[in-house]
């Protein structure tokens, strides 16, 4: 008798506690990290505009927004599609949404060390909700196929 391959279960509340916990744990460190560094997070659009602090309130709760609006699409794909499906679209979805985040990076006006730490900000919060808010369909281990004489 064959079972039929199991399918990953879309993100439950405690993936989304997680992966949001996570999103902020990570920026909180190099926020963190910038800080004990003497790095000063500020950014502005430049052309003589005033920049601002990015604080750490800033960064919690942005990261915060970011995490519920990735976990509330998720959810939404889910609803509309079925799971493989939904994984699939929203883990596309997540990385272009990382690729345009990146992209003001390049012509902010603000120090090195300060866009390097912003850039591993909007990486790090991409490494921990993309994994666990779309969970990867179990591997087939051909269970209905003859076992290999040992």
């Amino acid at each position: 008798m064959t079972t039929p391959p199991s399918r990953p279960a879309p993100p439950g509340l405690r993936h989304i506690a997680c992966a949001t916990g996570g999103a902020v744990l990570a920026t909180t460190l190099l926020w963190t990290v910038a800080h004990i560094l003497g790095i000063e997070l500020r950014v502005g659009p430049g052309g003589g505009w005033p920049t601002r602090a990015v604080s750490l309130p800033h960064v919690l709760g942005i990261t915060l927004v970011v995490s519920l609006l990735a976990s509330a699409t998720r959810k939404g794909l889910d609803l509309l599609t079925d799971t493989d499906r939904a994984s699939t679209i929203w883990t596309r979805l997540a990385v272009a949404v990382l690729l345009v985040s990146l992209t003001p990076l390049t012509y902010l006006q603000v120090s090195g060390g300060a866009t390097a730490i912003l850039a591993l900000m909007h990486l790090a919060v991409a490494a921990v909700l993309i994994p666990l808010l779309a969970p990867e369909p179990p591997i087939d281990r051909g269970h209905d196929s003859k076992p290999t004489p040992g």
